[in-house]
């Protein structure tokens, strides 16, 4: 089996890419994650995916290569990672009572051959509703800070979910099972 190479510093991605039992590299990719204007989230998950697996495929000669993006898309804009306190308690009050979407981008390259697939998944996301003193204690804890849209389902902000509809791991940060789809295209077989 030709070396997978996972092109992602996150460490969700790295745990959840182990738990399947693949052995890995990481080689993170050092790409521009601005985003563009004018198209859809998954278009935008999906081209900063291929960007990051691109990145780090162009500088070997074999292995596949994944990429992987996440953004949480919420009443027609797109929230990124907060940059500040403030910021973080404004994204969970846009999301609480209310449903959100969670987009991930995946692309595989072979290095050697070039061939690529890209795809994504959506899974929308439930908040219940929540006070200002909860939301500022969430926010005190420090886990909205790297994350998309300001919270981790797999963490504290779990106690704030009312439901998922689609794939939960597409929420944590790769969606697991459209990963080994394609992958099982590559002829790597998971399980």
């Amino acid at each position: 089996m030709q070396p997978i190479i996972l092109a992602s510093a996150s460490p969700r991605r790295q745990e959840l890419l182990a738990n399947l039992g693949i052995d890995f590299v990481i080689r993170v990719s050092e790409v521009d994650e601005t985003l563009e204007e004018h198209i859809s989230p998954a278009q935008q998950v999906e081209r900063l995916a291929e960007r990051k697996a691109a990145a780090v495929a162009v500088d070997i000669q074999d292995g596949l290569v994944i990429g992987a993006d996440t953004l949480v898309f919420n009443a027609g804009q797109v929230l990124g990672k907060p940059i500040n306190r403030e910021d973080a308690v404004k994204m969970i009050e846009t999301l609480q009572g209310k449903s959100h979407e969670v987009f991930t981008g995946i692309a595989v390259i072979d290095a050697a051959t070039g061939q690529a697939v890209v795809t994504h998944q959506a899974t929308a996301v439930r908040f219940k509703s929540m006070t200002r003193e909860q939301i500022e204690r969430y926010v005190n804890t420090g886990e909205p800070m790297d994350k998309a849209g300001g919270y981790a389902v797999q963490g504290k902000a779990s106690v704030f979910i009312d439901s998922i509809r689609g794939c939960y791991y597409n929420v944590v940060g790769l969606p697991v099972s459209k990963l080994a789809d394609v992958l099982r295209r590559f002829g790597v077989e998971i399980i």
